[in-house]
């Protein structure tokens, strides 16, 4: 069986990590979404908002079965190795992205050599999406219900204390 690993923040799950979740989803007979759990990192939502996050968004894109979302801490090797992973998704925007993920794809194989990460180019609809930038642009009241799923448009209004447009 295939098992890909699809670790991030997801703080919050864009429109186009779905998408990204939605085609790895159709190569890979199991697909993890892996939340991850930084200690160094005070993200907006908390891990548990944002595991239930995806699974709604997962759930209102028709997208569960053979996809799943839990929670990690440490490396991502080692989370795949629990997991039967044999690959780790990662999704593309831009150059500046490629740099920096070779980097940590050469290193995760160099850990787990029988672990290899496997790359999707985002969509055009979603190349200038970031969780980042959309945290930024509804901090302010900026519109960001087209780069998000209606849970995670929910869920950032709770935590900024205001409804996000």
């Amino acid at each position: 069986m295939s098992v890909a690993v699809y670790p991030g923040s997801f703080d919050p799950v864009t429109n186009g990590h779905l998408d990204v979740i939605r085609r790895a989803g159709s190569v890979f007979e199991r697909l993890v979404v892996a939340v991850l759990e930084n200690p160094r990192k005070e993200p907006l939502l908390s891990a548990s908002d944002r595991v239930a996050t995806i699974e709604e968004a997962l759930a209102e894109a028709g997208l569960g079965g053979t996809v799943s979302v839990a929670t990690f801490t440490g490396l991502t090797v080692t989370f795949c190795r629990s997991q039967d992973a044999r690959f780790i998704v990662r999704g593309l925007r831009a150059i500046s992205d490629f740099e920096s993920e070779m980097q940590l794809a050469h290193n995760n194989r160099k850990l787990a050599p029988e672990v290899d990460t496997v790359f999707f180019m985002t969509s055009l609809d979603y190349g200038y999406v970031s969780s980042s930038l959309v945290k930024e642009i509804a901090r302010y009241g900026g519109d960001v219900s087209q780069m998000i799923p209606g849970p995670a448009v929910r869920r950032l209004g709770r935590a900024l204390g205001s409804p996000v447009p």
